[in-house]
């Protein structure tokens, strides 16, 4: 949606904008919570639903641009008090430099807002902040390196120790861009791609080019395909056949995998510890006419009454390889969250080996970028346990660039960038020893 089509946004749509803001960067909570807790987004037209999301990722993606403009323009910072100001202006400059809308309207989108707010006194400085930014702010902002001011200074230590310097850029550059949007269907999926006006991805899944109104497109009530980026497919199809064995589907939700080995025959235990997402889960494997075993509990003690033939263990990680999609990960995400989320991967990886039957698969995978929740989360598995051996990945139709020397699969945002990238994955086979 351009903002061509909606210059100016409702009142009620301006006030989710900065509510959203406020509730990601002043207080750590994730964007999509607050959709569901602002009272006025709900009420929004779906024009005004639409480019006030857009815009509000656009700030986020952005914003070491933005706020480098801004330090620019401003004589001095504004006071700790007025965040909501700040996130005014700041949604100003993304409508007048990336999002192309009218200056007119952006600055007095942005002036209405201070009253809305009933911070009049800051109406003044709005006005002549924006309308500079309006002037001049196109061609500073043509001037920024733009991958390295958006990217959190540890993100970019990281990815440029860990990638090098040039695909640590492509990494970056690739999360300023609005992701496309992939389903897996249940079959043929030339025809899917024909019927919803998508294109075929190498591993089968479709690319679609409209994304609006998902759920009134044809199959969705149906139950034919769901939403599912390429990457996410992965680890289910590194478990190989599993027509007609038990498997479970550790940190199961929203049901993606869970669909998938259910498509493929196997007798499903998909297990999550939150009551929400198990109902969320079941409401997705419904509509979709599967079947699978639903369990709540932790995941890091359940004790089967079985012995399985293979897990899939999707564990909580830090999400860095979906910034696309999610780009107030990069805003509250710390470096010390790595240290928590390492110990919890490893004490479930190592919980599903144990309750893994022998000869058994496991599939560890997370949404990182981070090695110290791939990588060398297996490094250190290997080094412990001697009845597990690491399996070469078979052959997926991936480009050789995402298979490691030693057969695991690292995707980045900027692999297949000319079909439009992918989110950002990694995932190891293993295999437990039969005694």
């Amino acid at each position: 949606m351009s903002s061509k089509q909606n210059p100016v946004l409702s009142a009620s749509a301006r006030l989710s904008a900065v509510g959203a803001l406020v509730h990601t960067l002043d207080k750590g909570k994730p964007l999509d919570l607050a959709w569901t807790q602002d009272r006025h987004f709900a009420g929004l037209s779906p024009s005004d639903r639409a480019f006030a999301q857009l815009l509000v990722k656009t700030v986020l993606r952005r914003m070491g641009q933005i706020d480098g403009l801004l330090a620019n323009m401003l004589e001095r910072p504004l006071p700790a008090k007025s965040s909501r100001i700040m996130h005014t202006l700041r949604l100003g400059v993304a409508q007048l430099i990336w999002l192309q809308t009218p200056p007119h309207a952006a600055v007095h989108s942005a002036v209405e807002m201070t009253k809305q707010l009933q911070m009049e006194k800051f109406s003044g400085l709005v006005n002549a902040v924006l309308k500079r930014i309006a002037r001049e702010g196109a061609a500073l902002a043509e001037a920024q390196d733009a991958a390295r001011l958006n990217t959190p200074d540890w993100l970019w230590q990281s990815w440029q120790n860990t990638y090098g310097e040039a695909t640590a850029r492509r990494i970056a550059q690739a999360h300023l861009e609005e992701p496309p949007l992939d389903i897996t269907v249940k079959g043929d999926p030339v025809y899917w791609a024909k019927e919803l006006n998508g294109v075929v991805l190498p591993m089968g899944s479709v690319r679609l080019r409209d994304t609006r109104n998902i759920t009134h497109l044809k199959g969705f009530a149906e139950g034919q395909w769901w939403v599912q980026d390429m990457a996410a497919t992965i680890p289910a199809r590194l478990m190989g056949d599993v027509h007609d064995k038990r498997v479970i589907d550790l940190c199961a939700a929203p049901g993606g995998k869970t669909a998938q080995l259910a498509l493929s025959g196997a007798r499903v235990s998909a297990v999550d510890m939150s009551k929400d997402r198990i109902a969320m889960l079941k409401t997705n494997v419904h509509r979709l006419q599967l079947q699978a075993e639903y369990v709540t509990t932790d995941a890091s003690k359940w004790l089967p009454t079985f012995a399985p033939d293979a897990i899939l263990l999707d564990a909580p990680c830090s999400a860095t390889g979906t910034l696309r999609r999610h780009p107030d990960v990069a805003r509250l995400r710390q470096p010390e969250d790595i240290a928590r989320l390492t110990a919890t991967q490893g004490k479930l990886l190592r919980h599903a080996l144990d309750i893994l039957k022998p000869g058994g698969t496991l599939v560890y995978a997370v949404c990182s970028l981070q090695p110290e929740e791939g990588e060398k989360q297996i490094d250190q598995l290997l080094d412990e346990r001697k009845d597990v051996t690491l399996v070469s990945a078979p052959e997926l139709g991936l480009p050789a660039e995402c298979i490691s020397a030693r057969g695991e699969i690292r995707t980045l945002p900027c692999h297949l960038a000319e079909l439009g990238g992918m989110d950002g994955f990694y995932a190891a086979k293993l295999k437990k020893d039969n005694t």
